[in-house]
């Protein structure tokens, strides 16, 4: 029997490497997961209060394309967060979690005349894993300190840029929280709009930074007059409200691109069921929580900033909740950290592909800040201390 070898490509998912590497040894100490970012601050209370009292919803097959208030809701938060005006019914598509939107969206807008997809190098790795199922080219671009951890798609080939159908870009960037600024988003939008590609903005960790909110990619778009078709956003629950099992984000796209995102979605998507879409409209206006969990994040950062002063490319992310560490080896830090002190990371090659002989990962750790803030404190100071003493 045969398989398809669009995949073969591909190495193992992260997270079943992280164990391979990691649990054949004991761990040095408690064991401490700064691997995953898995949001651990208090959900909003009222959400399973909600879920109690729609459960009934659950007999029943819930609309392909999210309630009227769900759409409403999420319409509602982009003119409040972006100050732009998108319209409920025929630009708004609730999602179960943004990974099925940013594969399933290349699906439905990739034309098959258009065989690259741009991705940064590291990277989510579902935008590798949708440019491969469309039979695409995924072109890594590197995002390193040289480039502001933000890949450069301006410096890429004209040839390249003319057979580019999608770029993904996620801002602030997962693994190493930088932001594109307004500039970025502009020169990204006017390439986009010279050579004919739509941009996939990945905003998942929008809502997590210090001070001045991120600007978004439909944001600057609209200021410019772009053609709305141009850019889709995609948003999640899972780290602004920390609901991460809720399953629940949107996308926000043209009435032409999103008409065929809806299309592929009446054959082969998922709804979310009726009660959770229910609990996710409140969420989405509420916003009292989030500045209560941003303000925790913020404290985070200063932790981090404190026990790492004085280390070389050691300190907190612009924004999200990710450190991205340097170290010699990825594995062999993540290794020797786990059996020295229990502390659990992610090898920055793990989330990059080689690239001309270099990963641009291999040199990293990554680091969530998703636990407990004493549970956090003593386990940067471990992290610290093995690695940097």
């Amino acid at each position: 029997m045969q398989f398809p070898s669009r995949f073969s490509a591909l190495p193992d998912y992260a997270f079943p490497r992280l164990r391979a590497l990691l649990d054949p040894h004991d761990a040095g100490g408690p064991v401490l997961h700064m691997s995953i970012g898995e949001p651990r601050h208090d959900p909003p209370a009222f959400v399973s209060q909600i879920l109690t009292e729609s459960a009934a919803d659950f007999g029943r097959y819930p609309p392909n394309h999210g309630h009227a208030d769900l759409q409403d809701a999420i319409a509602e938060w982009v003119a409040r967060r972006y100050r732009v005006t998108v319209d409920a019914r025929t630009q708004v598509l609730p999602l179960n979690g943004t990974r099925e939107g940013l594969f399933n969206t290349a699906v439905a807008l990739c034309p098959e005349d258009a065989p690259v997809i741009l991705t940064p190098n590291p990277f989510y790795q579902v935008y590798a894993v949708a440019a491969l199922a469309m039979g695409a080219q995924p072109v890594y671009v590197p995002a390193t300190a040289q480039s502001g951890f933000l890949p450069d798609y301006t410096a890429l080939d004209a040839k390249t840029l003319d057979r580019t159908a999608i770029a993904y870009i996620c801002s602030p960037s997962n693994p190493q929280g930088a932001v594109a600024t307004e500039d970025y988003w502009r020169d990204l939008i006017a390439l986009a709009e010279k050579h004919d590609f739509r941009i996939f903005a990945d905003e998942c960790y929008s809502e997590i930074y210090r001070d001045t909110p991120p600007p978004g990619a439909l944001q600057v778009a609209h200021s410019m007059g772009a053609d709305p078709e141009r850019i889709v956003i995609f948003h999640s629950l899972s780290k602004r409200s920390n609901l991460p099992g809720l399953r629940s984000g949107f996308a926000v796209a043209g009435p032409k691109s999103m008409a065929r995102m809806k299309q592929l979605r009446d054959y082969a998507g998922a709804p979310l069921p009726g009660p959770i879409q229910t609990a996710s409209a409140a969420v989405w206006r509420d916003e009292d929580h989030v500045v209560a969990s941003r303000r925790r994040y913020v404290a985070k950062y200063d932790m981090v900033d404190a026990v790492f002063d004085g280390i070389d490319g050691c300190a907190a992310p612009e924004a999200g909740f990710f450190l991205w560490l340097p170290v010699d080896d990825a594995e062999a830090a993540t290794l020797k950290l786990w059996q020295e002190t229990g502390v659990r990371v992610l090898p920055g090659n793990y989330l990059s592909r080689d690239v001309g002989g270099a990963n641009p990962g291999a040199g990293y750790i990554r680091a969530a800040l998703v636990a407990h803030e004493d549970e956090l404190q003593s386990g940067l100071i471990k992290l610290r201390d093995c690695l940097y003493a």
